[in-house]
C-alpha cells in the first residue's frame, strides 16, 4: 500500500535531507585526499625536513604533492573501473560501509605516526605514508563510485549536490589547516586535531548513509531504480550494455575528464609553488600560499559548484566549447613566478602582478567547480533511466583519469622551466 501510494504522490524530499546527505557524503569522498594535500606543511616542514640533510636517495620536498597524488589516485583510478564492472563488496551498503570503517582505520594509524617522533627514521615515514595513502584511497575509490552511482537515479540536483560537497571538502580542510595552526603552535598536535576531524567527518557519513532508507523521497526513487533495472517477468536483471552506456555518455565523460585534467596538472603541485613578486603585497608571505592557492581555489571551486543550482549554462552539446578553452590555464600558470623546489627557473617570468595571478587562479577555480558540476549533472541524463547509475559510476571513473593524468602531466611542470 506504501509504495502504491508513493507512485500515485511522488514525495517531496522534505527539509531537503536527502540533498543535504549527498552534499556530506560529496564532502567525505574527497576528504582524505584534500587533509593530505592541505597539510603539505606538516609533511615537507615537519615530518621529512630532516631528510634535507641527510644522503637520502629521494628528494621528498620538491615533488611530495606528486608522490602523494600518484599513490592516492593509482589506487583511486584502478577501483574506480573495477567497481562499475565487478561488483566489489556485494551491494551498495556493505561497499559504503567497509569503504568507511577502512578509511577510518588508516586516518588513525595516520594520527598515531603523528604523535611518534619520525626524525631519526623520515624514510620510513615517508614509505608508511605513502602505503596508508595506496590503502585509504583504494577504499575511497570504491566509495565515491558508489556515491555517484546512487546520486545518478535522483534528480539532477543531487549529483550536483555530491559535486558541491566535494568542492566544500577542499574548503573545509583548507580552513581547519588554518585554524589549527593558529591555535596550536607545534606542527604535531595541530596536525593530530586536523586529522581527528578529518574522522569526525567520515563517522557522520557513516551514520547518514543508514538514514537514507528512512526518507519517503529516496525510497519513492530507489523503487523506480529496481523497476527500470528488472525484466518484466521481474527475474532476470538487464544486462548492462557497457560500451552503448559509455558512448552515448562519452561527450559529457570527455568534458569531466578534461576539466579536472587542466585543474590537477595546476593544482596543486604548480600552484603551491608560485610566490609573490614583491615584498610589499598586503599577503604575508608565510600566508600567500595558504590563501592565494589553497583557500582561493577551494572556496571558488565551491562557488562555481554551487552555481550550478541557478544556472546551467551552455546547454550539453556546447559544454565543451568553455571546457576546451581551460587549456589556456596550462601555459598562464607556468608563466607566473612558479618556483619549484630544487629547480633553478630559466624561463622569463611574464605575470609579475599578485594580483593578475590571483585573478588568473580564481577563474581557473571557479570554472573547475562549475564545468566539472555541469559535466557530472548532464552525463547520466544522456542515456535511459535503467542506465543511469552505470552512466554516473562512468562519469565518477572519469573524473578520477582525469586526476590521475593531470598529477602525472604535473610532474613536468618543473622541467618547463628550467630549459
Amino acid at each position: 500500500m506504501a509504495k502504491a501510494q508513493m507512485s500515485l504522490t511522488p514525495p517531496k524530499d522534505k527539509f531537503k535531507l536527502v540533498f543535504l546527505i549527498f552534499l556530506l557524503h560529496g564532502l567525505g569522498t574527497l576528504m582524505p585526499w584534500n587533509m593530505f594535500i592541505t597539510a603539505k606543511s606538516y609533511f615537507v616542514d615537519f615530518k621529512l625536513a630532516s631528510t634535507n640533510d641527510t644522503s637520502s636517495s629521494i628528494s621528498y620536498d620538491g615533488y611530495f604533492l606528486q608522490y602523494l597524488g600518484f599513490a592516492s589516485q593509482i589506487p583511486n583510478l584502478i577501483f574506480n573501473w573495477l567497481n562499475i564492472f565487478v561488483h566489489l563488496g556485494g551491494d551498495l551498503t556493505k561497499r559504503i560501509v567497509y569503504s568507511i570503517l577502512l578509511e577510518l582505520i588508516i586516518f588513525t594509524i595516520t594520527i598515531i605516526l603523528a604523535i611518534l617522533d619520525s626524525s631519526v627514521w623520515p624514510d620510513v615515514f615517508f614509505w608508511i605514508t605513502m602505503l596508508s595513502v595506496i590503502l585509504l584511497n583504494m577504499a575511497n575509490g570504491i566509495y565515491q563510485n558508489t556515491i555517484y552511482g546512487m546520486a545518478a537515479t535522483l534528480p539532477v540536483e543531487y549529483t550536483g549536490a555530491v559535486v558541491l560537497g566535494a568542492n566544500i571538502s577542499g574548503l573545509f580542510a583548507t580552513i581547519v589547516s588554518i585554524c589549527s595552526s593558529f591555535v596550536f603552535s607545534s606542527y604535531r598536535t595541530s596536525a593530530i586535531y586536523y586529522f581527528i576531524t578529518a574522522m569526525l567527518v567520515l563517522l557522520m557519513c557513516f551514520d547518514t548513509y543508514f538514514a537514507l532508507p528512512l526518507n519517503k523521497f529516496y525510497r519513492y526513487h530507489e523503487m523506480i531504480r529496481r523497476k527500470d533495472n528488472v525484466r518484466t517477468d521481474q527475474r532476470v536483471p538487464i544486462k548492462i550494455p557497457y560500451g552503448s552506456v559509455f558512448f552515448q555518455a562519452f561527450p559529457q565523460l570527455f568534458n569531466i575528464f578534461f576539466v579536472f585534467f587542466v585543474t590537477l596538472a595546476v593544482f596543486p603541485a604548480v600552484h603551491s609553488d608560485i610566490r609573490p613578486n614583491h615584498t610589499d603585497f598586503f599577503i604575508p608571505d608565510q600566508l600567500f600560499t595558504s590563501i592565494t592557492c589553497f583557500l582561493t581555489f577551494n572556496l571558488f571551486a565551491m562557488l562555481g559548484s554551487l552555481a550550478t543550482s541557478w544556472v546551467q549554462w551552455p546547454k550539453p552539446k556546447y559544454l565543451w566549447i568553455p571546457v576546451s578553452m581551460r587549456g589556456a590555464f596550462l601555459p598562464l600558470f607556468l608563466f607566473c613566478n612558479y618556483l619549484p623546489k630544487g629547480a633553478q627557473r630559466t624561463l622569463p617570468i611574464l605575470i609579475t602582478n599578485e594580483w593578475i595571478y590571483w585573478i588568473i587562479a580564481v577563474v581557473m577555480s571557479f570554472s573547475s567547480g562549475y564545468l566539472s558540476s555541469l559535466g557530472m549533472m548532464y552525463a547520466p541524463k544522456t542515456v535511459s533511466p535503467k542506465y543511469q547509475t552505470t552512466a554516473g559510476m562512468f562519469a565518477a571513473a572519469m573524473l578520477i583519469t582525469g586526476i590521475f593524468s593531470g598529477i602525472l602531466f604535473s610532474f613536468l611542470f618543473p622541467y618547463f622551466v628550467i630549459f
